[in-house]
This record gives C-alpha cells, structure tokens and sequence, in this order.
C-alpha cells in the first residue's frame, strides 16, 4: 500500500550531471542529513539496468530513515524496486494508464503546467503536483513559461491537493513558495551542485520552516 501524509516540504530531484563527480547516493545522503524530506529519483540517459541497480541502492538507504523515494517517469522501475511513488509529466505515461498499472501500491504524482492540467490531474486520482516551473531553470530546457507565483497561487485556489513547487528554487525564493500556497519546494542545483550538499539542504529547509510558522 502507498504510503499516507508525505512530507513533501524540502524535495530532492536528483540530477548526476550537476553532481560535480559525486554520486547520486552520496548527493542523497548528504541532502538528507541536511533534512530533505522526499527524494525523486530522475535518471534521463542511463540505462535500465542501471537506473534499478542505483534506485535499490537509494531506496534501501532512505528507508532505514523514513523518505520516500518517487521515480521518475519510469513507471516500470518504480514497480521493479517497489518505490513509494513514481512522477509523471505531461508528456510521459498518461495519469489513467498509470494508475490502472500502479494500483495503490504507491503514489502518483503529475507535473502541472498550467491550471488546467491541475484540475485535470486532480480529477484523475493524482496523490500529489509538481507545479512546474515557477520560474526558468537551466536544468529543464523542455518546460513550459514559467508560471511564478501568481501561476502557484492560482492553482492553489483550484485544488485541494499537495503542491510541490519547482523551477529554479532556491534559498533565495523558497520562503515566497510556501507563502504563496506550495506544500514543498522542489530543489534541484541548488543541492546538487552545491559544495556543501548537507549544508545547502540545511539552509533551504530552515528557510521553509521558518515560512510556515504563523505570524506573532
């Protein structure tokens, strides 16, 4: 069975061109040492094989901590390794067809470009969104304009499910995200890439934290 209340707030997705030569569990761990809470496994150039050989190795190291490892459009990978859920864009495995393969072994997330594609998916059993982008990101060169928060906010209003938010992300905005109705930010260079990994998740995850607590 899939598993219920996801702490979506500070989400990894992994990326191991950005890695600087580290690899992608070594980004992971650091990153949750750091306090990421969802870790996406995005793999676009790598073998089958491959992608299930490192996916095992991630997810037995997350779930001994208790973070959920979602995969990245593979819907068959996720169901090889029994990921806790798997990520579908506009473009990939249509929502339906997903989820007649999927069951309830795990949850469904669907990357929203638009209002529309909100509502659409979830009218279609969607477990979660990626609100995507809010704004220009140099590591996804096939994305639609950037929403920003207005685009967030909109969606917000529209549906009830979680929001996770990416597109250029950072510590620098990461705070507005939540502030404007996102559930999670999404965080890809500004962790990977980043020298310090742990400390970088750090940071952004205390600026998060720091947004949902309640004024004075």
């Amino acid at each position: 069975m899939k598993l219920q209340n996801i702490d979506y707030s500070l989400y990894l997705v992994t990326d191991r061109e950005l890695a600087g030569g580290r690899s992608t569990l070594e980004i992971v761990k650091a990153a949750v040492q750091g306090g990421v809470t969802c870790v996406q496994l995005r793999e676009k150039d790598c073998s089958t094989l491959d992608f299930i050989e490192q996916a095992f190795t991630i997810k037995d190291f997350l779930k001994a901590r208790g973070v959920p490892l979602i995969i990245n459009d593979r819907v068959d990978v996720a169901l090889a390794i029994e990921a806790d859920g798997v990520h579908l864009g506009q473009t990939d495995m249509p929502l339906d067809i997903a989820k007649k393969i999927v069951g309830d072994s795990m949850i469904t997330g669907i990357s929203a470009e638009s209002l529309e594609d909100a509502i659409e998916a979830e009218k279609g059993g969607a477990d979660y969104l990626g609100v995507s982008p809010i704004y220009a990101t140099p590591t996804k060169t096939d994305t639609a304009p950037p929403l920003g928060l207005e685009g967030l906010r909109a969606i917000r209003e529209a549906v009830k499910l979680p929001l996770v938010a990416i597109g250029g992300l950072n510590r620098e905005n990461s705070a507005a995200v939540i502030e404007n109705g996102g559930d999670g930010v999404a965080v890809v260079s500004a962790i990977v890439a980043a020298g310090d990994p742990a400390a970088a998740a750090a940071e952004i995850k205390q600026i998060i934290d720091e947004a949902r607590r309640p004024c004075p």
